[in-house]
């Protein structure tokens, strides 16, 4: 595996979009910057990808969770793919080796992990969905966080991202359960 970088971001919000205050929440996002060795080419064996998503998930993922200020509550994971890469090749980062890692650091997480994948030119961009860890329909936790690296992703690059959250949208109201 290649890293070029490694970024941690720590946001913690104290209001609402409209102002209003709220618990302190907490949310982190440890993102890597590693060389594509699928990138220009088809490959059909992805291996080495999810071997990536795997190894980064154990790397960084205990980091951004000892940046939150209560327990991890919420996931999510994105990768943005350079553009001599495939959005492929951002799954294979994203999906079959990086949920243990992820829940390992959380401590659970019975839901699935929410995620978004796209190609990208340098300095994109990505919404990175959130949900929480335990409780799949919990609507106060459907959250995303807007990401990116300025000088990243190279066209032979992937950018992985992984987030976690102590806590739900600021002031939510939507309530727990749906409506039919």
């Amino acid at each position: 595996m290649d890293i070029r970088k490694t970024v941690m971001i720590k946001e913690t919000i104290f209001a609402d979009g409209a102002g209003h205050a709220c618990k302190p929440i907490t949310r982190a996002v440890a993102l890597a910057v590693v060389r594509n060795p699928c990138a220009g080419r088809y490959v059909e064996d992805l291996t080495p990808l999810f071997d990536i998503g795997g190894k980064l998930g154990e790397k960084l993922m205990a980091d951004a969770v000892k940046l939150l200020a209560g327990p991890p509550v919420s996931y999510g994971k994105a990768a943005i793919v350079g553009v001599a890469g495939d959005m492929e090749h951002g799954g294979a980062t994203v999906h079959p080796k990086l949920g243990k890692p992820m829940r390992a650091a959380v401590g659970g997480g019975k839901a699935l992990i929410p995620s978004n994948v796209k190609v990208a030119a340098v300095g994109a961009a990505i919404d990175l969905p959130l949900g929480h860890k335990d409780e799949p329909w919990s609507f106060d936790h459907f959250d995303t966080l807007t990401v990116m690296v300025a000088d990243a992703p190279r066209p032979d690059e992937i950018v992985v991202c992984m987030a976690v959250s102590d806590g739900p949208r600021p002031n939510p109201r939507c309530g727990q359960k749906p409506v039919v």
